[in-house]
């Protein structure tokens, strides 16, 4: 029973859905990615490989966002299926005799295109076209987040350096003196760190970088998207979360009990959603009923 509790509502979609490549030619037959790909170009600029080759399309890295949002994959797990599955490399664009982006590559892609806002915009565009073709059909909805690593962390100890306020009149003695009292020491930012990401400790494992907060229907298909810094707790922004989404009234929005809270229960009332966020356990003798942690799906 506890180890039950402990799998997220997006974990249990997951464990549910199958590679199937009947489902990605679909997709690919309904979606017309020339916009996506269009509005992608405008955020992010190909530059060359180490190696002097032209750099992996922005398109093929979206793609791979999108089959790690649908099948809850790690950098490094998707960069594995995609060497390794004929579905995910054709989805992707891979031919046999290409190479999967590495693991770090899109690292650098998701930053960027996290740090220009850019996936909110394109989630929108892609549901556009699959509410269009009742491939989203919203009956339900699941809210989850998750930390996105950024790979420019500042390394080593703080560096600080001496930030004088200095007026340029005669240098008196007095004025000297009070001079040393105005100098005060600021952090210096190392060049090429992402400085609008942010430290988290988590699973005690301190992260840097953004927290991506994520609404889709019940299959995993995305329906909005929220980008923050990693230190945003999740339970402070749900209003801003679903306002990505365009969800209707009265279906169940579903979440672990991180989302658990009175400002929330007040909000999905408000918005009209049924509640199904699990409960937590209240810091008493007994435990809450079997119930209030079932997942009423």
């Amino acid at each position: 029973m506890k180890a039950l509790q402990k799998i997220s509502f997006a974990d249990m979609a997951v464990a549910k859905r199958k590679v199937k490549s009947d489902f990605f030619g679909q997709i690919d037959k309904i979606v017309d990615w020339r916009p996506i790909s269009n509005l992608i170009n405008k955020h992010y600029v190909k530059g060359m490989s180490v190696t002097g080759k032209p750099a992996y399309e922005g398109l093929l890295l979206f793609k791979m966002c999108l089959l790690q949002t649908w099948y809850g994959l790690s950098d490094y797990e998707i960069e594995s299926q995609l060497n390794d599955s004929i579905s995910f490399g054709k989805f992707c664009g891979l031919t046999l005799d290409n190479v999967s982006p590495d693991h770090s590559t899109l690292s650098r892609f998701r930053s960027e295109m996290t740090k220009k806002e850019a996936f909110e915009k394109l989630f929108k565009l892609m549901n556009k076209q699959l509410e269009k073709h009742k491939i989203i059909v919203k009956t339900g909805a699941i809210v989850d987040a998750s930390i996105i690593d950024s790979p420019l962390k500042p390394k080593g100890k703080p560096v600080y350096e001496i930030a004088v306020d200095r007026e340029e009149t005669e240098q008196t003695t007095e004025a000297i003196e009070r001079e040393k009292k105005e100098i005060e020491l600021i952090k210096r930012v190392s060049p090429g760190v992402d400085t609008e990401a942010k430290w988290i400790k988590k699973a005690s494992k301190l992260r840097y970088g953004y927290k991506k907060h994520v609404v889709t229907d019940e299959e995993g298909l995305i329906l909005g998207v929220l980008t923050t810094s990693a230190n945003i707790n999740e339970i402070t922004n749900l209003e801003d979360v679903l306002a990505t989404a365009d969800l209707p009234q009265n279906i169940a929005l579903k979440a672990d009990k991180g989302y658990q809270s009175k400002k929330n229960e007040e909000l999905l009332g408000r918005v009209k959603l049924k509640n199904h966020i699990l409960k937590k356990e209240k810091k008493i003798s007994h435990l809450l009923h079997g119930r209030q942690n079932s997942t009423n799906w």
